[in-house]
């Protein structure tokens, strides 16, 4: 595969996140694909969202007031009912604010549906842009989405109607539903997330977890890329620093692409490079333009178009 510039969320450090404004300027600026994240609605509307729902630091009411803690996931609110709630600027006192103080908010922006995205990617003329999905489905809290099968049955029904099944990749850190997407459209690429460190840890090295569809690392000489292999996967997408040039080469070696997430910082960008990743997952695509540009990597024209 050739060098991947993925465009996180749209790129979110410059508009508001998974919001069509912000797939329009990476449209026009020029990416190699859309990454994006996905849920489904009560009314069974496939919609593009990080969270399983409302998010407090993004959606505001009706009322202009940022909704409380937890947010209502998509699973329990009807589209016409996400369709009321605001998600163009960063609630002003969060920590999402401070760590993207120049995005840029663009008021009365709603959650768009997977649907609106494909129709934005068809009036910009772009005919080659892929797509990066990512399914949010958490087996911890089974009841926040919709189960696995169902998920994954609603989303491939969705790709193949649209006619995108040849332009999208499918991610998740659940397995199970890369599992699913494998025995269901054997021709889509699937993308195995992994987190090995912090509070948000998916993946150990000695043990199955309740992320990993019963694939224990251990059988696979402690190996995530022999694991990965195993499970059927084509793409290893890593945290960016949990990856090695030693890991790299055995991904390499089995066959497998090396898509890292996610990368913000210029020297880490360029670090990335020089180790041989097949692709970068920023929130800022336009300075991962720059950077993949310093290091002779050919850069994919933009397609201008307005959201």
């Amino acid at each position: 595969m050739g060098f991947d510039l993925e465009a996180h969320r749209g790129g979110r450090a410059l508009l508001p996140e998974n919001t069509l404004p912000a797939f329009a300027n990476a449209l026009s600026m020029g990416v190699d694909t859309l990454e994006l994240d996905v849920g489904v609605t009560a009314d069974g509307e496939v919609v593009v969202s990080h969270e399983r729902g409302l998010n407090p630091d993004l959606a505001r009411g009706p009322d202009g007031a940022y909704i409380t803690a937890p947010g209502t996931p998509f699973v329990k609110l009807r589209l016409d009912e996400v369709r009321t709630y605001d998600v163009g600027r960063i609630r002003p006192d969060s920590a999402y604010a401070r760590q993207f103080p120049d995005q840029r908010a663009v008021p009365g922006t709603r959650i768009p549906t997977l649907s609106e995205l494909f129709a934005l990617v068809r009036k910009s003329g772009n005919t080659r842009v892929g797509f990066n999905i990512e399914t949010k489905i958490d087996p911890n809290h089974p009841d926040q989405s919709l189960d696995p099968q169902a998920f994954v049955t609603r989303l491939l029904r969705l790709i193949e109607a649209e006619k995108f099944s040849d332009r999208v990749m499918i991610q998740s850190f659940d397995w199970r539903t890369l599992q699913l997407v494998q025995q269901q459209a054997p021709k889509i690429p699937t993308v195995y997330l992994t987190l090995e460190r912090g509070s948000g840890q998916t993946v150990a090295l000695d043990k199955a977890t309740n992320w990993t569809a019963g694939f224990n690392p251990a059988d696979h000489s402690g190996s995530l890329p022999r694991t990965i292999k195993a499970a059927g996967g084509a793409v290893w997408s890593p945290y960016f620093g949990d990856v090695t040039a030693a890991l790299i080469s055995e991904a390499r070696g089995l066959g497998l692409g090396v898509v890292v997430w996610t990368v913000n910082k210029p020297d880490d960008m360029a670090h990335m490079i020089e180790l041989g990743v097949d692709g970068i997952i920023s929130d800022r695509p336009d300075l991962l333009r720059q950077i993949a540009g310093e290091k002779g990597i050919a850069l994919p024209a933009g397609t201008p178009v307005e959201p």
